[in-house]
């Protein structure tokens, strides 16, 4: 394959704006610093411990994706946010409690120069959280304003030649699109009179995206995924990319339910329920919070066990989803799965799965390969919906007409051959007769 598609190179710091500096961030930030200092070893990272296969298998070219795709280096990222809290990182972290205290201590000089700037906050959209480090202005447009000047300030401050913004915050109650947000003239207009229907998180996007700087939502809010946001990503050639971060129960969702489909199972019912502790499962215990996430974890199942194209087998699926808050677990999200299979001639046979996770380990990663990830594309001048980040998501964010891809396997096929795609090597589909009919072709019968 010769596509001269150009990838420009990754020179300078990269600055890395996080809105919601709570467990996932600093448990992010405490790993990166951690593995600059070679204290601690970046799991489940793609970009800095992942492989991808270049040609044919007899070759046996399986460089590192950071060797094979120019990714800025861990040495150059330099982190900033916002937060409702007021607490430096090094403060937050302790707080939250995921890491062990003696690795936190290690990183403490560093994490403690890092503090929120003031918040965008409406506790209409997050019920069970007070925030005192916000922003006191009460015209939207004001606040803007107020993002614009941070973001440019951040980025003159840390001499950074590029910025990227992922969304760590909460998850915000549900609602629906509205006129406000069918176009960029109206979301605009909506800005000028306060209207209600605009989220904070749509204003982080807004005042990102009108700086040119790749965002990723990572929560279900309704955000990136309206026409107005769409239309400036657009106008402005910025990538985008969303939504919720795939963790803990709808990861083993991912991978279970391709299993069971490609075996040509039949499932009858799915039952999932969570428990966690930390200010996410505060946020959830909100009902009109809890429904967004819903939404997001009940799309998956459907998207991998399509009932529409197989009746027979997936048609008629009990599927239910619970979070529940619990305290006492801290960040350690512990999540139960019961699946009602059936097989051969209709018997009846169950998957049980008890996965204790820690949230934030399993979200941590996927920030930082997100955010290089998108570095990555606005560096080969790639713009809007980013849908071969698919991989990281709950809710891909797809074009209208397409249906996203929940498949955990063939989402990472999508990232990698888009990767290959970008830097001219050939891409791979795993048929293989190549090497079968080259074999015949030798012999002589």
């Amino acid at each position: 394959m010769n596509i001269n598609h150009t990838v420009s190179a990754a020179t300078g710091k990269l600055g890395i704006l996080l809105p919601g500096m709570g467990a996932v961030a600093t448990t992010l930030v405490a790993g990166v610093i951690a593995a600059r200092k070679g204290i601690a070893h970046p799991t489940g990272s793609l970009t800095q411990t992942a492989n991808i296969r270049l040609g044919k298998r007899t070759e046996n070219r399986n460089p590192k994706i950071k060797d094979f795709v120019p990714l800025a280096p861990l040495e150059n990222i330099v982190f900033g946010g916002w937060d409702v809290f007021g607490d430096n990182m090094y403060e937050a972290a302790v707080k939250a409690g995921v890491l062990e205290r003696h690795m936190v201590e290690q990183v403490r000089d560093e994490l403690q120069t890092i503090v929120p700037m003031k918040a965008v906050f409406d506790k209409r959209y997050v019920k069970n959280l007070d925030g005192q480090n916000v922003k006191p202005q009460t015209s939207k447009l004001a606040l803007i304003d107020e993002l614009l000047a941070d973001i440019e300030n951040f980025k003159i401050a840390n001499d950074c030649e590029r910025l990227v913004m992922v969304w760590c915050g909460s998850t915000e109650i549900y609602h629906e699109a509205k006129e406000v947000h069918s176009s960029l003239a109206k979301f605009e207009e909506g800005l000028a009179n306060n209207d209600a229907d605009i989220a904070p998180s749509m204003m982080y996007a807004y005042a990102a995206l009108k700086s040119g700087v790749p965002f990723a939502m990572g929560a279900p809010n309704l955000c990136l995924d309206i026409p107005a946001l769409e239309e400036l990503a657009a106008l402005t050639h910025t990538p985008i990319a969303g939504k919720d971060f795939k963790t803990g129960q709808t990861l083993m969702k991912t991978i279970v339910a391709p299993g069971l489909r490609a075996r040509a199972l039949g499932v009858r019912g799915w039952f999932s329920t969570n428990i966690l502790g930390n200010r996410d499962g505060l946020v959830l215990d909100a009902p009109e919070n809890f429904k967004t996430k819903e939404v997001s974890k009940g799309s998956v199942l459907e998207g991998i066990l399509d009932g529409e194209q197989n009746p027979e087998l997936w048609g008629d699926i009990h599927h239910k989803v619970r979070i529940e808050y619990y305290p006492p677990l801290g960040d350690n999200k512990e999540g139960w799965d019961n699946i009602d299979i059936f097989g051969w001639m209709g018997y009846q046979m169950q998957i049980k799965i008890n996965f204790l996770c820690r949230d934030s380990i399993l979200a941590a990663p996927i920030v930082l390969d997100l955010a290089l990830f998108l570095d990555l594309a606005k560096r080969a001048n790639l713009s809007g919906i980013q849908e071969w980040l698919s991989f990281y998501w709950k809710a891909p964010q797809t074009l209208p007409e397409l249906e996203p891809i929940h498949d955990l396997f063939k989402q990472l096929e999508k990232l990698e051959n888009t990767l290959r795609y970008l830097m001219g090597e050939e891409l791979i589909t795993n048929l293989g007769m190549d090497y079968y009919e080259n074999v015949e072709e030798d012999v002589e019968l």
